[in-house]
């Protein structure tokens, strides 16, 4: 029988969004807006740091959120991941790429630290940064690669889930027709009633 699992669904799909438009947002407006209003590499790298440090908690939280409504799913799904032909090879792309987002996101945040501490005017932070020198120039750069790589992976992450509705919804539809065969078939007149109105 089909089940509705709208509440580990919208966790999914909301965490999701909200992962991918903010690392999108960040390295289109965020980091445009530093490289027009900062008069210096360091105060860009400073503006941009500081909306970067901002969003994290936010972004960690839909990365949780998403998660969570991410295994609370594969639950739900495990019969038809193992029955249904595609299915457990989308699971396991689906995984790969989460995995992979994860990782450049985790990346992108210790860079981003360390530039954050390095660009930064606060004589603390500057200590910091001072026991553990770093090429601020090249760290950008990276940075902002792993900046765009995290809506590249993610953006991949909305097409395998829609991938994953459609094959729900194709087993849905199989499994409705069949249910709907069946109950034609009761209600047709058996051999027996055939005979016995000749």
């Amino acid at each position: 029988m089909s089940q509705r699992n709208t509440l580990m669904r919208s966790l999914h799909d909301v965490g999701l969004a909200a992962w991918f438009g903010g690392s999108l947002m960040g390295a289109v407006g965020l980091n445009g807006a530093a490289e027009s209003e900062g008069a210096t590499r360091t105060a860009t790298a400073r503006i941009s740091s500081s909306g970067w440090a901002k969003w994290t908690p936010v972004n960690a939280a839909a990365i949780g959120i998403h998660l969570f409504g991410s295994g609370g799913m594969l639950a739900a799904d495990a019969p038809r991941v193992a029955t249904q032909q595609g299915a457990a090879a989308a699971t396991l792309a689906k995984a790969v790429v989460t995995g992979a987002a994860l990782a450049v996101t985790a990346y992108s945040r210790v860079l981003g630290k360390k530039v954050e501490l390095a660009s930064s005017d606060d004589p603390e932070d500057a200590e910091k940064a001072a026991k553990h020198p770093i090429d601020t120039e090249k760290a950008q750069r990276h940075l902002v690669y792993a900046q765009w790589a995290v809506p590249a992976l993610t953006g991949c992450l909305v097409v395998l889930s829609a991938l994953h509705g459609e094959q729900q919804r194709h087993a849905g539809q199989t499994q409705g027709m069949w249910q709907r065969a069946r109950s034609m078939t009761s209600h047709m007149p058996s051999a027996s009633d055939w005979h016995c109105t000749r």
